[in-house]
């Protein structure tokens, strides 16, 4: 029998379960429910270590290994190290995986990239059928080209490329939205694809699956179906921390009920306090509890209501947290060594407050660009975050080590065949690629600074990189004297010509926030993360009424009739994605927690605060300048 008070043995039968699953033999699907600071990881790798040492032998004599696909870069390397590296261990991103099993169908990839061109095309066609003259049909126009194009070059592809890490433009490579795509139509529509996977990995555990793209959670539950006796499928994650929209909604629910169900309830990140508060918080939705270790300090919690009139937020904010500094004891909240990692619950308030909405807001805006926009990943996104930033910067701090170094790489001025070809020219070559950057250089040091179009422009016209196929339409200067008044605004198209008259340095914002390594963090950055102060800002009027309503999660506001419509009918509502960020950001703290909340009212909104019984009244505090 565990005893309940043992904090290290309470998990220990989920973690047993979890280590009986992973049979060879007699492999068992499973959900782990593994809510926040719950040791998710430690769990994982001490069960694979146990395989290891009980059926590793197996796996190497019959040429299989276990597959672990992980949310982060940084979280596969440390889930490696904790391995030791072991071969019999593969430890990848979703879309490092994804490529390992369609590499090399190589006709497969080119029939099902010319029906999705073609698709796009007749969109698009339809669209200009339909649409006046303005810029919109121009870029349209060269957009149906530039697709053509491609489609046309399919036949003369002989492989296929990719790459996880990169922004995959040359004429042979995949970009990452096809790649996950295209893998769940294998796997589903693919038997000898299934049986390979199995065949080739018997257990696939999948880290934070709630946030596995729905169409390829669906083709591995196919696989799972097809192969239940032979294949283990581990999911690992808290549907409560599902972020991106792009995941699968019910995914608990999808479950089949012979899968093993182990749940962990111990939390060993929070404090006492913060412990009860994430408790509440989601009750309402699933009513799952967790417990909080024995050892495990109080903790400290303020609520800090403000009028959505104030002007000044980041003095405000200042108050607030010097206000935590005085209550807590703790002055790494204040001065030039503050500690606080900050967290709005939506990304358009980070963006306001960190400066770079007007390159943000319009992609954003544009739901199947979203989850590749909030991971840096997005089409034509890294050609300014990971080609022209660092170069940029390089100029800036006139570092020519670091300016040969980004031009070696990715310039196709310096591409090693034209060099070649130039033979006895290749100082003139060279002499080019100087006179790019000296000219670049000139344009990033105007007073005025240069919009991304500008910069888009400049560079196409020196050849100074290549320009992604879905910029390309914006490199012609477009006549600005036609009448832009048709609504392009909800396609990429549409949502990438607003984003270019950004100024340029809103991108090294952008890519300061989406690495988390400013003040300011995103939530798919912070999830797994732990940070001893944090301070969460919540604001309906910044946020616009944009996926998210703090009110109404609050009990400050009413629900409305399609709120009340779409949870008789279990579709997700603003309220549940409210709700699911605010749980994921609260569940950060170690020590402290402040919540800043800008309401119309903020002594209705402390009456309405109070019934809903997450705060007590001494824990909330009117704030004034």
């Amino acid at each position: 029998m565990i005893e309940a008070t043992s904090d290290n043995n309470y998990d220990a039968l989920a973690d047993q379960t979890i280590r009986d699953c992973l049979a060879l033999d007699s492999p068992k699907s499973f959900f782990l429910y593994a809510g926040a600071g719950s040791g998710k990881t430690r769990s994982l790798v001490t069960a694979i270590r146990d395989l290891l040492e009980k059926q590793g032998r197996q796996l190497v004599l019959t040429g299989r290994k276990v597959a672990i696909i992980t949310y982060t870069n940084a979280a596969c390397d440390e889930i490696k190290q904790r391995l030791e590296f072991d071969p019999r261990i593969d430890v990848s991103t979703i879309h490092s995986f994804a490529w390992s099993l369609i590499s090399g169908y190589d006709n497969d990839i080119r029939k099902w990239l010319d029906a999705r061109l073609l698709e796009d095309i007749s969109e698009l066609e339809e669209k200009q059928k339909n649409g006046r003259a303005s810029k919109a049909s121009i870029e349209r126009a060269q957009s149906i080209e530039s697709k053509s194009r491609r489609r046309a070059m399919l036949g003369d592809i002989q492989r296929f490329i990719y790459s996880p890490a990169s922004d995959n433009r040359t004429r042979d490579a995949l970009n990452h939205a096809e790649v996950i795509a295209m893998t769940a139509d294998f796997l589903s529509q693919k038997s000898g694809l299934r049986r390979q996977l199995v065949t080739r990995y018997p257990i696939l555990l999948i880290d934070e699956s709630q946030d596995t793209t729905k169409r390829l959670m669906d083709a591995f539950l196919i696989v799972q179906t097809t192969f239940s006796e032979q294949f283990c499928l581990g999911l690992l994650g808290d549907t409560m921390q599902r972020i991106y929209a792009d995941g699968k909604v019910g995914l608990a629910e999808a479950i089949p009920s012979t899968w093993e169900r182990p749940r962990k309830v111990m939390n060993h990140r929070c404090p006492k306090r913060i412990v009860t508060l994430i408790n509440k918080i989601r009750a309402d939705d699933d009513a799952q509890e967790q417990k909080a270790r024995s050892d495990a300090s109080e903790g400290f919690v303020r609520l800090f209501l403000i009028s959505e009139a104030m002007t000044d937020k980041n003095e405000i904010e200042a108050k607030a947290a010097a206000r935590m500094a005085e209550l807590t004891g703790d002055q790494a909240w204040i001065g030039e060594q503050a500690d606080v990692k900050t967290l709005a619950l939506e990304h358009m308030m980070s963006a306001r407050r960190f400066g770079f909405e007007h390159f943000f807001e319009p992609l954003y805006g544009y739901e199947p660009m979203r989850t590749g926009l909030l991971d840096g990943s997005g089409r034509g996104i890294g050609f300014f975050t990971r080609e022209f930033l660092p170069l940029a910067k390089a100029l800036e701090s006139k570092d020519r080590f670091g300016i040969a170094s980004v031009i070696r790489r990715t310039s196709p001025l310096l591409d090693h065949r034209l060099l070649a070809d130039a033979g006895n020219n290749q100082k003139e070559t060279l002499e080019a690629a100087k006179l790019a950057c000296d000219g670049l250089h000139e344009l990033l040091a105007a007073k005025i600074p240069p919009t991304l179009r500008t910069i888009l422009r400049y560079v196409a016209e020196t050849n100074l990189f290549e320009v992604p196929d879905v910029l390309q339409p914006f490199v012609p200067k477009n006549d600005d004297a036609i009448e832009d008044g048709e609504d392009d605004t909800k396609s990429e198209l549409g949502a990438w010509r607003t984003a270019l008259d950004a100024p340029f340095h809103e991108i090294e914002k952008y890519d300061r926030y989406v690495r988390g390594v400013s003040q300011f963090d995103t939530h798919q950055g912070v999830k797994g993360l732990e940070f001893p102060r944090v301070m969460v800002v919540i604001s309906d009027a910044e946020a616009r009424g944009f996926l998210f309503n703090y009110g109404k999660l609050m009990g400050t506001k009413e629900k409305s009739k399609t709120d009340l419509d779409n949870e008789v009918a279990g579709k997700d509502t603003s309220i549940d994605r409210t709700r699911r960020l605010f749980y994921v950001t609260c569940s950060r703290a170690e020590e402290s927690l402040a919540v800043i909340y800008y309401s119309d009212d903020p002594k209705a909104a402390r009456t309405s605060i109070l019934e809903q019984n997450w705060f007590a009244g001494d824990e909330i505090e009117i704030m004034t300048a």
